[in-house]
């Protein structure tokens, strides 16, 4: 009998240690695969849960022509306004390709530190360059990729200082990836004019000794992303991905679209996921810290709901979302444009709040010249989003969705919109712990008296009030029945754009 139960509890102790050395896979509190049933144990980090507002930018070759991050797709297609303006202005795409912007790219005024600490000023919590767009030119210093910043065009890793710069600002640093289209998408430099005198004549992608930025010339010219791409890019890209972050740690990373490729169920792309996920834990003493984000678009690879954090580009939740989520937007175009509108401040900031009050962030895109700097425009609209922040910000940061996301009638507006459609009868609601926080989404009037709705003493959801504060202003008149809560704006408008409460539980 002692002699069994001896062996039993070896036997014990034996698969006890193989548990543990599956949870424990070197220092790792668990080791992520490239699968669905794997990758479903993703949960996201708290620090991206309380960070609410991030910055992201996209720079490129294609800064160069100030005309959009586009322009290395549309340049090549005959008839359009960036062919037509091309032509005019550099020549045939047969003559000038879009490699041949690349020794113009100097980055020659970039200052990292400058920048990033602008960033961090606007009230950013994370910062996400793009580190190389469908035109298949990587940013960084790039292992796999002879085309990359540190060989041509600028000569600096600049995913590298863009990253050190973060970090001196105490952000969390992040990259955006966009080349899982580029097989396709930059295909069409491979082609040639149909019509005219240049007919049938190739462009310069049609040249063997640009094959490894270009592409060898194939069929598939859609804009979306190849669905079957060969084997040699599926590894070349998967290569570049991993490349990119065990060199640079991100925190947050992102596919423009959903997980590369559909054609074989996602799982080069999860596998990219998955070596992310490890990686991250790997640098955190076993902790999972970074956020992969991916856009529910089946049309541009394989999507399977919470593998990672769902992200709406431009668009949003209409509701509150029980898993914290991200929308990326611009203020303009993604890339430079000379001559570009942008949205106003406050189309920014009740984006950001309406955003927050249902569980989300807002990851902001603002665009950068060829030399590195931002304009006047962009700068201002920053440093506003910064000063609103300073006073409004404790409803915004770490905080979670209440019971409502707000009141009004205003749920879903034009995305594309420069000027915010809210207005003062648009309610929005944040907390944190037992403390409610409420937004009205535009000034109502001086001395005017308004009315929460939802914040009665028969709402379950609340505790009885014991004051109510107004950010940037303090004591303000205040009074409660069963019909809501009432309170008095001051007799002028304290600075522009929302206006946050603090309302303060009785202890």
């Amino acid at each position: 009998m002692r002699l069994l139960y001896f062996n039993g509890l070896a036997i014990l102790l034996l698969v006890f240690s193989c548990q543990q050395a599956q949870k424990q896979v070197h220092g790792k509190t668990m080791h992520f695969e490239g699968t669905v049933e794997s990758l479903s144990n993703y949960k996201s980090p708290e620090w991206f849960n309380d960070a609410k507002f991030g910055i992201y930018i996209h720079w490129g070759v294609y800064s160069v022509p100030e005309m959009g991050e586009w322009y290395p797709r549309w340049m090549y297609q005959q008839g359009s306004g960036a062919y037509k303006h091309h032509v005019k202005t550099y020549g045939h795409p047969s003559k000038f390709g879009y490699k041949d912007f690349i020794p113009i790219w100097k980055a020659e005024k970039f200052d990292p530190d400058a920048t990033v600490a602008l960033f961090k000023k606007a009230g950013a919590k994370y910062f996400t360059p793009c580190a190389v767009h469908h035109d298949n030119f990587d940013l960084w210093n790039s292992k796999y990729h002879r085309w990359n910043t540190v060989n041509m065009g600028p000569k600096k890793d600049l995913i590298g200082m863009w990253r050190e710069a973060t970090l001196k600002q105490g952000l969390r640093f992040g990259v955006t990836t966009h080349a899982a289209r580029s097989y396709s998408w930059m295909n069409v430099a491979n082609q040639s004019d149909t019509e005219g005198s240049l007919a049938g004549v190739p462009y310069d992608g049609d040249n063997p000794e640009y094959d490894d930025f270009y592409f060898k010339k194939h069929d598939d010219l859609s804009s979306a992303g190849p669905e079957f791409p060969p084997e040699d890019w599926k590894e070349e890209w998967s290569n570049r991905m991993k490349d990119l972050i065990d060199n640079y740690h991100p925190d947050h990373f992102y596919f423009d679209g959903a997980i590369p490729f559909r054609g074989d169920m996602g799982k080069t792309g999860m596998d990219v996921i998955a070596h992310l996920y490890n990686h991250s834990m790997e640098m955190n003493g076993g902790k999972q810290e970074a956020v992969m984000c991916t856009k529910p678009r089946p049309f541009t690879g394989y999507y399977v709901p919470g593998l990672t954090t769902l992200d709406y580009e431009r668009g949003k939740a209409p509701e509150i979302r029980s898993e914290p989520w991200q929308t990326d937007d611009t203020i303009g175009p993604w890339g430079y444009k000379r001559g570009a509108k942008y949205k106003t401040t406050n189309a920014v900031i009740d984006k950001l709040i309406d955003i927050v009050s249902k569980n989300g962030n807002l990851l902001l895109n603002v665009p950068i010249r060829a030399d590195g700097t931002l304009d006047a425009e962009t700068t201002r609209i920053l440093r506003e989003i910064g000063e609103w922040m300073d006073i409004n910000g404790e409803g915004i940061y770490g905080t979670r969705p209440w019971i409502e996301f707000g009141e009004g009638k205003i749920n879903s507006v034009a995305e594309m919109s420069r000027v915010s459609q809210y207005t003062a009868k648009d309610f929005r609601y944040t907390t944190k712990g037992d403390t409610l926080y409420a937004f009205v989404m535009d000034w109502p009037g001086d001395g005017k008296k308004i009315r929460f709705k939802l914040i009665t003493p028969y709402n379950a959801a609340i505790k009885p009030i014991a004051n109510v504060t107004m950010f940037g202003v303090g004591k303000i008149e205040w009074e409660q029945d069963g019909m809501g809560l009432y309170v008095t704006m001051p007799d002028e408008k304290p600075y522009d754009h929302a206006y946050g409460f603090k309302i303060i539980p009785q202890k």
